[in-house]
């Protein structure tokens, strides 16, 4: 049989494929989606879920001029595949290779670059509003998982939509709900109904004729109006979006692609907003995917035949923070850990289980989550929000208005600090010192190891005041033997090792490079003095006086933005104390980072050991 992928020419082939040919590049696909995730990891469940899905998409809009817009994007591999990206699956997620998300530097079929969730709808309608403005013709197409609309800002995008009837289509891919086969199928019927042009004009014509005869005519307009309405409350589904103004059509077989062509195809008819609703299964043809899409959602390599992810045995900050989460609920009643669709990723599950009725999954709503931890600190409880770096920026206001305004003791346990690597610029946590140290009544720390951030957290309970503990992905360096710190004392630094004039302050995974750095350098003949910046905000005044005082030259290492950074924080004061004292800050410059392993990025920014090596070396 004919290998259709390996002759697969570009996107304007597949409207010319038979069902038949188009089933099976469908399987075709999925078996070198498999094959390439297998070696280089990435989304592999959730693209495994929409690739019928994809190519029906393909077969109704023509992408040379509709827009298409994939909601957090992760599921756009199929997508990439079919826009000429093949032969740069080998490079997905590695360093000057394939991104892992839309990236319109790529390709100009993607149209919207994305990354977080639930921002499509906005720009898709953003997209429509300017397409009517500017009087041109086109599709703007939007697929929102489940999971993202119960975010805050689709919601927002949907009211909107609604209100203004501006013609769009909304794919509503869901990967968890089933069929109800007690209104399935009346559902299906109605809708093959309701979505029929010729349907949708005569109902039109009817309802306009009625109008035009007095008195008769529009009480018989309202009153089959109110027949219709309540027709479709009892039997159809989407109730809530037909309430705000979005035709609704499901729900819909995601993995029939003749159905899919033909329903998408209908919606294409209809003028103003239109959600399908498509049911699809996280993981479709990939048995270890199916079982467990939880896994195979953001997978590192693994063995294609028997689903094992390769990894290294090491503890994670994240496993170590949920650990103690676990010992620290034995002691705390009123402790409670919240978090937003990331309870594996953050290390909840355990939690989860051990206290069911303290632990709050407020689905991708960061918004939301900071804010109800206020409500619950306000009333007597201890919340602590685990939540990505990356995603917290999705809450500052929250965290300023609602958290740090009234000096709430709320918890935010900031995990996937610094670079988190091949998921790339949308990922990468290096800007939560900047957004949080200048927020008044905040304390920020950061461990230097998982034991560390254990006591840290210990301790962070029993304070009255907002507190953000941001530690790193993964775990630590083996390298490099390090006592955790115990004993805190609000903005109090560590010394690790003291000697010579030139000082390393580094926070959190930093110090690690640090003492290494302080090594090589002994090495060389240069001694350092080697500071463990455990608080970052306050930061350690006294010591720094100190350290000028004593004549110090500094250098600063974090794994953040410079521009208001900790090395931004530390030379604010050090000019205060106008002193002639030279002070190089280390950190990531003034730009997004790319996607690619950590230790080639901290290379590429001078973060590593030998980048550190060469700053120390240029005041020597």
């Amino acid at each position: 049989m004919l290998n259709i992928l390996e002759n697969y020419k570009g996107i304007h082939e597949i409207k010319h494929m038979s069902l038949k040919q188009q089933k099976q590049l469908a399987g075709e696909i999925r078996e070198f989606l498999i094959e390439k995730v297998s070696k280089t990891g990435g989304h592999l469940a959730s693209s495994l879920g929409v690739v019928e899905l994809t190519l029906s998409l393909f077969n109704v809009l023509d992408l040379d001029k509709d827009k298409l817009i994939w909601d957090v994007g992760h599921q756009a591999y199929v997508h990439k595949l079919l826009t000429g990206r093949k032969e740069k699956f080998d490079t997905l997620r590695q360093f000057g290779g394939m991104s892992g998300f839309p990236k319109s530097s790529e390709s100009i079929y993607d149209f919207f670059e994305t990354g977080h969730s639930s921002t499509s709808l906005s720009a898709a309608l953003g997209m429509a509003i300017a397409r009517d403005l500017k009087k041109e013709k086109y599709e703007v197409a939007a697929v929102i998982g489940d999971g993202a609309l119960t975010g805050g800002m689709a919601l927002e995008a949907l009211n909107d939509a609604g209100y203004r009837k501006t013609k769009l289509i909304i794919v509503l891919n869901d990967n968890q709900m089933s069929i109800g086969k007690n209104v399935g199928g009346v559902s299906k019927y109605l809708n093959k109904i309701r979505i029929d042009p010729k349907y949708n004009k005569f109902k039109l014509e009817v309802e306009n004729t009625l109008k035009r005869i007095p008195n008769i005519g529009k009480g018989m307009a309202k009153y089959l109006e109110k027949v219709k309405n309540g027709i479709k409350q009892m039997v159809v589904p989407g109730m809530f979006f037909e309430d705000i103004g979005i035709k609704y059509l499901g729900l819909i077989d995601g993995h029939n692609l003749k159905e899919l062509t033909e329903v998408l195809s209908k919606a294409k008819n209809i003028e103003g907003p239109v959600i399908i609703h498509v049911i699809t299964k996280k993981g479709k043809g990939y048995e270890f995917a199916e079982k467990n899409p939880g896994k195979f959602h953001g997978v590192g390599p693994f063995d294609c035949g028997s689903g094992e992810v390769y990894s290294n045995s090491c503890v994670t900050y994240s496993k170590a923070f949920g650990d103690e989460m676990v010992q620290l609920g034995k002691h705390y009643n009123n402790l409670v850990a919240i978090t937003a669709a990331m309870r594996d990723g953050t290390g909840l599950n355990e939690f989860s289980k051990v206290f069911p009725n303290r632990f709050f999954d407020v689905g991708i709503a960061e918004q939301h989550a900071v804010t109800m931890a206020a409500g619950m600190a306000k009333s007597g409880l201890k919340p602590v929000f685990a939540v990505y770096s990356t995603f917290l920026q999705r809450a500052y206001d929250q965290i300023l208005h609602d958290v740090c305004l009234q000096k709430l003791p709320v918890i935010l346990a900031v995990d996937r600090a610094g670079i988190v690597g091949q998921d790339g610029e949308t990922h990468q946590g290096v800007f939560d010192l900047s957004f949080l140290t200048h927020m008044p009544n905040i304390v920020v720390v950061s461990p230097k190891s998982t034991a560390e951030l254990k006591n840290m957290l210990r301790w962070s309970v029993e304070q009255k005041y907002p507190i953000a503990i941001r530690y790193p992905r993964g775990g630590d360096n083996m390298k490099v033997t390090m006592e955790a710190l115990n004993d805190f004392t609000l903005g109090k630094w560590e010394i690790l090792h003291k000697e010579g004039n030139i000082a390393l302050i580094a926070q959190g995974k930093m110090v690690q490079h640090a003492l290494l750095a302080g090594q090589k350098l002994k090495e060389l003949g240069i001694n350092v003095t080697v500071i463990n910046a455990c608080f970052i905000k306050p930061i350690d005044e006294e010591l720094i006086k100190v350290l000028v005082q004593e004549g110090f030259n500094i250098v600063t290492i974090e794994d953040n933005v410079v521009r208001g950074g900790l090395g931004s924080y530390i030379l604010e004061y050090i000019n205060t104390l106008n002193k002639n004292v030279k002070v190089i800050n280390l950190g990531f410059r003034d730009e997004f980072i790319p996607h690619g392993k950590p230790d080639l990025l901290y290379k590429l920014y001078g973060l590593d050991v030998e980048g550190i090596v060469k700053s120390v070396l240029k005041i020597v």
